[in-house]
Parts: C-alpha cells; sequence; structure tokens
C-alpha cells in the first residue's frame, strides 16, 4: 500500500501556486488539495496544474476543495493574506493578516486535522503565533517558515562571493524574518570550515559581510519594487521543507518555532535553527551566542512582543 502524502494549500496566490509548481516538478506528494476563497481560482489552478502531470516525475492527483479535505491531511500549508505592498513592512500586514488567520485556523481544525501546520502568511512569526493560539496545537506541529528564505538569499550570495557551490555554504539568519533579523557569523562555515577564516586566509574584507547581510534584508523590497510580489524562491523553500517532513529527514533548517525559555525568550515565535522530522519540529538547535549576536536576538524578539501586546492578541481574543 502506498504510504498516503497529502497536502492541502490555503491560499492559491503567487506563493501558494510558485509552491505547488515546486512540487508538481520534484514529486514525491500524491494528492494536493487546492483552497481560495475565490472558489473559481483554485479550481483553475487546479486544472492548469493537472495537465503537467503527463510530464511530471511522480503521480499526483490535484484538485480544488474545502476545509473538509483538512481531515485526513498530513499538512496544511497556509499561505492566504494580503501581500505584501511596495513600501509597506512586513509588521504593517499584521492586524488584517492576523484576522484571515484565525478565521482560516479554525475552519481547519474544525474539520479533525491532527497533521502539522505550515504557515508563511506575512508577517510570518506573527502569523504562525497566530495559528498556534488559535489552534491550541502543540508548538512541534505549528511550523512558520521562519528565515529559511532569508538564509536562502543569505547562503546564495556568499557562494556567488566566495565563488563556492551554495549548497556548501552553511549559514543561518535568525530572528524576525524581517527587518529585525541577523547573522551569527560566528556560526557560518564553507563545507567544515569557518567563514571567517575562509574570508581572512583569501584575503577578504569581512566588511564585505556586512554588505551581503544588507543585501540579503533589502532583498524582498528590493524584488516587490521590481515586480510586485516575491514568490519562486519561498516557493521552493516551502517545497522543501514540506519534504523534511513527509521524508522523516531530521533536517537542519531556520524555521519559525514557539520560543519556550530558550534564548532567554518566551511567548512568540521567532526563526531559529532546528531539526525537521515526520513529527514536525524535533527539537530547537540552540547556538551559543555572543554577547552581541544575543542582543541582536533580543531586539528582534521585542519587535515582535510589541506587536503581539499591542496587536495580536487583542484580535486572538475577539469572539
Amino acid at each position: 500500500m502506498v504510504e498516503k502524502r497529502k497536502i492541502v494549500l490555503v491560499g492559491t496566490g503567487f506563493v501558494g501556486m510558485s509552491m505547488a509548481y515546486s512540487i508538481l516538478n520534484q514529486g514525491g506528494i500524491n494528492e494536493l488539495v487546492l483552497i481560495d476563497v475565490v472558489k473559481e481560482k483554485a479550481e483553475g489552478e487546479a486544472m492548469d496544474l493537472s495537465h503537467g502531470m503527463p510530464f511530471a516525475p511522480t503521480k499526483m492527483d490535484i484538485k480544488a476543495g474545502d476545509y473538509s479535505e483538512c481531515k485526513d491531511a498530513n499538512i496544511v500549508v497556509i499561505t492566504a493574506g494580503l501581500n505584501q505592498k511596495p513600501g509597506q513592512t512586513r509588521l504593517e500586514l499584521a492586524k488584517a493578516n492576523a484576522k484571515i488567520m484565525k478565521d482560516i485556523t479554525k475552519q481547519v481544525v474544525a474539520s479533525g486535522f491532527k497533521g502539522i501546520f505550515v504557515v508563511a502568511s506575512n508577517p510570518v512569526d506573527l502569523m504562525t503565533y497566530v495559528v498556534y493560539k488559535t489552534s491550541g496545537f502543540p508548538k512541534q506541529r505549528v511550523i512558520g517558515s521562519g528565515t529559511v528564505l532569508d538564509t536562502a538569499r543569505l547562503r546564495f550570495l556568499i557562494g556567488e562571493y566566495l565563488q563556492v557551490a551554495s549548497k556548501n555554504v552553511h549559514a543561518y539568519i535568525m530572528g524576525e524574518h524581517g527587518d529585525s533579523s541577523f547573522v551569527p557569523w560566528g556560526h557560518c562555515y564553507v563545507g567544515c570550515k569557518k567563514l571567517i577564516d575562509v574570508m581572512n586566509e583569501n584575503g577578504k574584507d569581512v566588511k564585505d559581510l556586512d554588505k551581503i547581510y544588507t543585501q540579503v534584508q533589502q532583498a524582498a523590497y528590493e524584488i516587490i519594487e521590481k515586480k510586485k510580489a516575491t514568490y519562486y524562491g519561498i516557493g521552493i523553500a516551502l517545497t522543501r521543507l514540506i519534504k523534511a517532513i513527509l521524508g522523516d529527514e531530521n533536517a537542519i533548517m531556520p524555521i519559525s518555532m514557539y520560543q519556550n525559555g530558550e534564548y532567554g525568550h518566551t511567548g512568540m515565535f521567532i526563526g531559529v535553527p532546528a531539526i525537521i522530522n515526520r513529527n514536525g519540529i524535533k527539537e530547537m538547535m540552540e547556538l551559543k551566542l555572543d554577547s552581541n549576536d544575543q542582543k541582536k536576538f533580543d531586539d528582534s524578539c521585542k519587535v515582535l512582543i510589541k506587536m503581539i501586546e499591542e496587536d495580536i492578541n487583542s484580535i486572538l481574543e475577539e469572539e
């Protein structure tokens, strides 16, 4: 008997459909259900994807559906919500999207869903918090896409700068998926060698790393300015996360995870390296941060806690 690998995608915008297209190309899923507030949009997307099936690596049933489909799903991926506009920060999206997340989560849970939530709607750390609080699920089964895309951007740029394969760059962006993120440079490696040592041995200016981080931090704003939205990068990153879960990989990824005393903080979701398997989050890989990095992490947590206390909790308390 073939193992059931069913994904429900809520939100058929650019991000969700980039993920769906990536899954279709990579295979490994045997059922994909699309849900959207505009039902005809979901139906059209399902038709369009299905027509590529003769050229896909594995068979996959693709259809539009409703929330009842979540009952036997392994993973529900939420990409629904309002888009980030030019000049708008991710945090400015929070209030409107929090109400959307709350409504979606209630409907998913009402179906009898027992799987894993993967949240990619922005601002993702806050939206993941909303899903966690609304669902009542264990923290291990609510995962935000966190800084997985930021990290991919970082590795790509470091790889280009040093002329090494980006897959052999082991570096992470931590903190909020947004303006207060940071790179713990002391924990970055090229192959098995510290990045800082590689820089020094090759006569590179370590200050260039700050320029690379700035490029990462500003990447979304630049892409939005040029083409109105970002979606391919996060689409393929979500596929990677899904396959790590379904494949029980114990893969290390920088996702948005609930803090329960780690790094000295409690009560918010924020981007940290964690081990991902079929149960969701196996455990956090807690790094020993130096005082400078700890302060950056503290500041990032403060940004999110402020938003939770001022905007998010009041929405969660509404009936």
